[in-house]
């Protein structure tokens, strides 16, 4: 059987410990493969601090994991050798929330696309380069005489996202993951960007980990959803179960924040807003907000499990159903 592309393997990663002993538990048991099957997006979505970014790092090896494994075609990526290393530098690349973070200021825009074509050989010739680098802009709606030849600050943040979309099209990898590339982009260019992320996926083959707080973009993007709350998934499935029948009361929180258009909805506002006092230290880390919250709770962790072909949840309310295993998650993903 051949080994998935991309596989975290019950991953974990703490935060802290110094003079003070604090530790922050960033990510809780996770495991995922990716790469497998036919090319998808999965949406990662999850409040700030629920372990969403940590993920993407340690999946693209900038963050080493305090426990468990990260695989590429199922090597350890802390063990590849050096050809190996090579290889999965092209075939999982990155698309990050700050574009102008990602540009060096001193050198023309072009900098960042000639580099990895470059050091990875993807051309013979400079005129060669030249080629493929206008038509990876196209392809992400760019016009090259537009891009090529300026200075990152003379581009928009929308023009500047699409750019590194470009550069990782760029190496035609295997699987992009996009860590909030919207979220700094002005709401009228979000349709724009997450089109090219479809396009990509659809005509190009690309598995796309799509990682995002926005539950909206996600389901208009994605076709899986896995919900993430304080380092651990919640509820996953196919996106539009998920959100249309969503089973974690966690979940359900998320799809009532959506915006609707109507002048009557007091959609800030919710019942499971209020804290609960007592409740931090409940087995359950949504305890302390969820008005279904039961004696079981506060004493036992809920785990996956599987209410239906393509989807699961991590709570009591569904504790009837039977527990999903860790390697089991990409069957509901499937």
């Amino acid at each position: 059987m051949t080994a998935p592309l991309l596989q975290a393997d019950c991953v974990s990663r703490t935060y802290g410990g110094g003079l003070l002993g604090a530790h922050t538990l960033a990510l809780d048991g996770f495991s995922l493969s990716i790469g497998t099957g036919k090319p998808s997006i999965t949406a990662v979505v999850g409040e700030s601090g629920s372990g969403k970014t940590t993920l993407a790092r340690v999946l693209l090896g900038l963050t080493t994991p305090t426990s468990g494994t990260v695989r590429y075609r199922g090597e350890d990526i802390t063990r590849l050798s050096r050809e190996a290393r090579r290889a999965y530098r092209t075939d999982i690349q990155a698309i990050f929330q700050d574009p102008y973070g990602v540009f060096n200021p001193f050198y023309r825009v072009d900098h960042v696309l000639t580099t990895p074509v470059r050091k990875f050989g993807l051309a013979s010739s400079r005129a060669e380069g030249r080629e493929l680098i206008e038509q990876a802009l196209r392809t992400v709606g760019l016009r090259p005489e537009e891009i090529l030849g300026r200075y990152p600050h003379q581009l928009s943040g929308g023009q500047r996202q699409r750019t590194m979309v470009a550069r990782a099209l760029l190496l035609k990898p295997k699987i992009i993951i996009a860590d909030e590339p919207v979220s700094m982009v002005d709401a009228s260019l979000r349709a724009t960007i997450l089109g090219s992320l479809r396009r990509l996926t659809d005509e190009f083959g690309i598995s796309i980990l799509y990682i995002t707080h926005d539950l909206a973009t996600a389901w208009q993007v994605s076709d899986n959803i896995i919900v993430m709350y304080r380092a651990t998934a919640v509820e996953a499935g196919s996106a539009e179960t998920v959100v249309k029948s969503p089973a974690h009361p966690y979940t359900r929180l998320l799809v009532g924040s959506i915006p609707q258009v109507s002048l009557t909805r007091d959609w800030l506002s919710t019942e499971a807003d209020a804290q609960r006092p007592g409740d931090r230290d409940a087995a359950c880390r949504f305890a302390d907000r969820c008005v279904s919250a039961m004696a079981v709770c506060r004493s036992e962790r809920p785990l996956l499990s599987r209410i239906g072909p393509r989807h699961a949840a991590a709570c009591h309310l569904h504790r009837q159903h039977a527990q999903l295993a860790a390697e089991d998650l990409n069957d509901v993903l499937a």
